[in-house]
């Protein structure tokens, strides 16, 4: 069994409230569970409205399998989220 894990950081500069940074969070939260079947939720910086920790994480039973699901995730959250993405952290255990 091999899990996958990773972390973005995002910026939401626009956002005003944490009204708007929820409806942000929510929105690309819901695309990749629809999208890819993986856990995911906010996961820090859970009081400041410009930033987002988003988390998920993935099982395989084979670790090329993990890690292309982590590639695809990766790049679907870079091109559909009105956020900037500042930072990613990966994990395969």
């Amino acid at each position: 069994m091999h899990i996958g894990s990773c972390t973005f950081y995002l910026s939401i500069p626009w956002a005003k409230s944490l009204k708007d940074k929820r409806q942000c969070v929510k929105s690309i939260v819901e695309k990749m569970k629809n999208k890819f079947n993986i856990s995911a939720a906010e996961i820090g910086e859970n009081d400041n409205h410009n930033i987002a920790l988003i988390g998920f994480a993935c099982v395989s039973g084979s670790k090329v399998h993990a890690e292309n699901m982590i590639d695809n995730v990766m790049n679907f959250v870079e091109n559909h989220t009105e956020a900037e993405v500042y930072g990613i952290e990966t994990e395969l255990l």
